[in-house]
């Protein structure tokens, strides 16, 4: 049985297609093809480009223009989440300076139960360089099995639609160059991690 979920915050939409039994089973497993959510379009210019969307109002993660999509399930009042931003970001930045990378991996944050002013207040205090998305009423975050924060997914994107878990795990990215070539690797892209 299939639910389709949306919710409203203020000038945000964000919608989740899933199986309902998929809800309750915990966290996507890599294989799996990511239940189908569908985020608003960032208001800012330069976070559409990097994304390689257009400006309508809504989207979903199959139409990231990249071939890896990892995707930070966090809360702004998760000190582990606080404490691993500086990681994330210089994830990030590694990928963005790397132009074997840079086009075929992008990086996006969800903030589980934080309304849009928590998660603008998260990303300025950490100066987040990727985009970020509120979840206020959790509708994502319960597609995504109640997961704990932080907690990280990467997607594959492949050309038939489908968006294929390749990585799902929580706590800490851990040491940024062994998490890039694990992604690289199990995506099939350049392995080559310049340190």
């Amino acid at each position: 049985m299939k639910r389709l979920v949306f919710f409203a915050l203020g000038s945000w939409l964000c919608f989740v297609n899933v199986h309902s039994k998929a809800m309750a089973e915990g966290p996507p497993k890599t294989g799996e093809s990511l239940p189908s959510i569908t985020l608003p379009i960032p208001e800012v210019a330069a976070e559409r480009q990097y994304l390689g969307l257009s400006e309508t109002k809504t989207f979903k993660i199959s139409e990231i223009k990249s071939r890896v999509v990892i995707i930070e399930i966090f809360s702004m009042y998760c000190p582990y989440c606080q404490r691993e931003a500086p990681v994330v970001n210089s994830l990030y930045r590694k990928i963005a300076a790397n132009p074997l990378w840079k086009d075929h991996i992008k990086v996006i944050g969800i903030g589980a139960g934080n309304s849009p002013f928590e998660v603008d207040i998260f990303k300025k205090k950490y100066d987040i360089p990727f985009p970020l998305f509120p979840d206020m009423d959790f509708i994502v975050h319960k597609a995504f099995g109640d997961v704990r924060t932080p907690y990280f997914i990467a997607v594959q994107l492949e050309e038939n639609g489908v968006v294929r878990v390749i990585f799902s795990e929580l706590g800490g990215l851990g040491e940024v160059d062994a998490f890039l070539n694990l992604i690289l690797k199990r995506a099939g892209i350049n392995q080559g991690v310049e340190k």
